[in-house]
Parts: C-alpha cells; structure tokens; sequence
C-alpha cells in the first residue's frame, strides 16, 4: 500500500471533520445539499458540450478534406 496517498486521505478526513466542526455543525454528511443544480451549472454544460462538438467537426472535416486528396505515388528521378 502507498502510505504518502494513507497520510494523505487521513489528513483531507481530519481536515474536513475539524472544518465541519468549526462551522458549528455535525460531522454528518447528511446536512449538505446533493441535489441542487443551479441554471448556471447546466449552462455551462451545454456551452461546454457545443464547445466540444464544434471542435470535433472542425477537425473531422480537416480529416475527411485530407483523406480525400488523391494520393500522389512516388516517381523515380
């Protein structure tokens, strides 16, 4: 087992119980909001996920224009 990664998941618990604790709150995870996403959140989303398939078209219409270039065959001089 690698004990740098033990020391480090040991020391994020620690920390986030004595935040929790500082807060005035129990260390339950059960009082935190889950399931809430904002309109901003699914914005980005979407802006991302058309970012993305812009991208992908800009490129794969650079691959098709390539592809469909005759091949030139090598002559001897």
């Amino acid at each position: 087992m690698n004990f740098e990664l033990l020391i480090t998941a040991l020391t994020h618990t620690i920390y986030g119980r004595l935040r929790k604790l500082g807060d005035g709150a129990t260390p339950d995870a059960s009082d935190r909001d889950r399931g809430a996403v904002s309109l901003e959140q699914v914005l980005w989303f979407v802006a991302s996920g058309v970012a993305v398939a812009v991208i992908a078209g800009i490129l794969w219409g650079k691959i098709r224009d390539e592809a469909n270039r005759p091949v030139v065959s090598p002559s001897a001089p």
